[in-house]
């Protein structure tokens, strides 16, 4: 980070005075207490969490970027390593500031030694009472209770990850539509159904009586066609390697099919076509997308799968092999694999999935967990099986319903229970293949779907997954506060006349939660 501030600093000079005083005021509101640890919890996560905020405020990391394409760990890391040090980053003030004999730049303000207060360790001068029962109700009761904003039916729930004492409840039982915070229950259901170091493999396979290779897909929605830096599976680079196992064949002219039979039922999502996902197929590329985009909405081709194995066939054709025009069939238990490529870990498709609110991403993932369970790889199947692995966690599913992994269908429904006792597992140091819930979760202010909210106050503070559909707004994740504590919140509103508004209660209640006021 020092390295970065470096470079970037003629561009930083005028962010880092005017952000000095931010900093200052963000220290003193992060000094860490003592607490009775009776439940600890993954303290890493939650110093990011809390601290991620102060050290973006900084300006080195707006300029350098501090999170890798897929979640926000580069930042974490950089920050946990930062706090074993007392400033002296370079603000760009030049040779001759004031205070120092030298006349070298004055060290950079650091932030409070928050794994320190996590940890138990007394801080010096002491540090406040975490917040109880009376306080919260205090903080959140004019927002979620008497704000018109969040429209006739409401539901909340705040939860202590460190004790795992419910703070504030508002109809806490009660199901509701919870748009996309549906994706936190597809999340966990799929790393306990299959571990988060599992991949989605696409093959090609060669049917030997008949010697048509078969496009085999996996169910990846990242697989892309798109030329870039290494990270998602490459059609190209199967293209290539399928190529070379056939020239070694000696084949050069093939007949071209390929086979979705992974995943069963309808392609078409309950909402019809629309710009929020693709068919729900298991051979696609770059989503379907028929733009340069990696997220959000976006025109989508009317066959991913036909798409996939046309751009695939060209990709043949560059690597000496001419391939027919390519049609669906199924690979026998008989064909040879030629070659495969395979997705990043269900960690990272999980923080991607959470971070960006990607629907296409949600809805394999269900499937997939389907598949992993023996059920049936369609919407029904898929369904039951989150439905399934949240009952065997022990989580309070009661009036809960999946039809979608996504959340777009507006026949779901989850509890602010529910939603809470998810992250409180994902934060169970018993159970670290769930930490990618918790890291995936959009970070305020910079990253994701929160990217563009919460300016002020609690930047960097709140992680939560956002959910918006007509009428519905609902918002679920961790909040640090002032005292060092994590905390898991869930509020849905439905029935919303103003989604903006409602919008914004919202996010000013989990910015009390991080202020500790009203």
């Amino acid at each position: 980070m020092a390295r970065a501030a470096g470079a970037v600093r003629p561009r930083l000079a005028r962010f880092a005075r005017a952000a000095a005083p931010r900093v200052a005021r963000s220290v003193r509101a992060a000094a860490p207490r003592p607490t009775r640890i009776t439940r600890p919890k993954t303290w890493q996560y939650t110093a990011g969490a809390a601290t991620a905020g102060l050290a973006l405020a900084a300006g080195v990391v707006t300029a350098a970027g501090p999170w890798d394409s897929t979640g926000q760990r580069t930042a974490e890391r950089d920050r946990a390593v930062a706090l074993e040090h007392t400033g002296g980053t370079d603000h760009g003030r030049g040779s001759g500031a004031s205070g120092t004999a030298s006349g070298s730049p004055r060290p950079a303000p650091s932030a409070g030694a928050v794994l320190t207060g996590l940890g138990g360790t007394t801080a010096p001068g002491g540090v406040k009472a975490g917040p109880g029962q009376e306080d919260v109700a205090e903080i959140l009761g004019p927002l979620l209770k008497d704000d018109p904003a969040l429209g006739e039916r409401r539901a909340a729930t705040v939860v202590d990850l460190t004790t795992g004492r419910r703070l504030y409840g508002l109809d806490t039982g009660l199901p509701l539509t919870p748009a996309s915070t549906t994706k936190i229950a597809t999340a966990v259901a799929a790393l306990t159904a299959m571990g988060p170091d599992h991949r989605l493999t696409t093959r090609t396979a060669l049917e030997a009586d008949t010697g048509e290779v078969v496009l085999v897909g996996g169910g990846d929605p990242t697989l892309t066609a798109r030329e870039g830096p290494r990270g998602p599976a490459s059609l190209r680079t199967l293209a290539e390697k399928t190529a070379a196992a056939l020239k070694k064949r000696d084949l050069r002219k093939v007949t071209l099919s390929y086979d979705t039979t992974l995943y069963a039922g309808t392609e078409t999502h309950p909402i019809g076509v629309n710009e929020n996902l693709a068919r729900v197929t298991a051979l696609m590329a770059d989503e379907g997308r028929t733009d340069d985009s990696t997220s959000g909405p976006a025109p989508r081709v009317p066959d991913p799968a036909a798409d996939a194995a046309r751009a695939f066939a060209g990709f043949l054709k560059e690597h000496g092999v001419t391939a027919s025009p390519p049609g669906p069939s199924k690979a026998t238990g008989r064909a040879d694999t030629l070659a495969t490529v395979s997705s990043p870990p269900l960690s990272a498709l999980v923080e991607r999935m959470l971070t960006n609110s990607d629907n296409d991403l949600a809805e394999a993932l269900a499937r997939h967990t389907a598949v992993a369970t023996g059920k049936s790889a369609d919407f029904e199947g898929a369904g039951a099986a989150v439905t399934a692995r949240l009952k065997q966690l022990g989580l309070p599913v009661r009036g809960a319903r999946f039809h979608d992994g996504s959340g777009l269908d507006r026949t779901d429904l989850l509890t602010a229970d529910l939603l809470t006792g998810l992250l409180t597992e994902a934060a169970d140091p018993g159970r670290p293949q769930l930490r990618p819930v918790l890291t995936g979760l959009p970070v305020a202010h910079f990253t994701g779907t929160l990217a563009g909210r919460y300016s002020d106050g609690a930047a960097g503070l709140v992680r939560a997954k956002t959910g918006t559909l007509t009428g519905v707004n609902t918002l679920a994740g961790t909040v640090a506060t002032p005292d060092g504590r994590l905390l898991a919140f869930a509020f849905l509103a439905n029935a919303t006349t103003d989604p903006w508004a409602a919008q914004s209660t919202l996010d000013r209640a989990a910015t009390a939660l991080a202020s500790g006021a009203p």
